[in-house]
């Protein structure tokens, strides 16, 4: 199989399917995260997931976010 047909066989999968398989693409080749850090940032993931959806916080736009990046670095 080549890659563009991986990756043309990935459209059609759920999104936390495909974030799954290149987490562990990514963790086949360049090994895991220390158990430690990995329970840290799960609760660091869980509990801003719960932020957002109760109200208390709100997330940036990705344009809004792309823009800054884009005068930061000048282009």
């Amino acid at each position: 199989m080549t890659v563009d047909q991986i990756v043309e066989q990935t459209r059609s999968m759920p999104q936390d399917v495909v974030a799954e398989l290149v987490d562990r693409i990514l963790v086949t080749m360049h090994g895991g995260q220390e158990p430690a850090a990995a329970s840290a940032w799960s609760g660091t993931i869980q509990r801003r997931i719960a932020e957002i959806r109760s109200g208390q916080v709100q997330g940036i736009p990705g344009a809004v976010t792309s823009e800054k990046i884009r005068q930061i670095v000048g282009r």
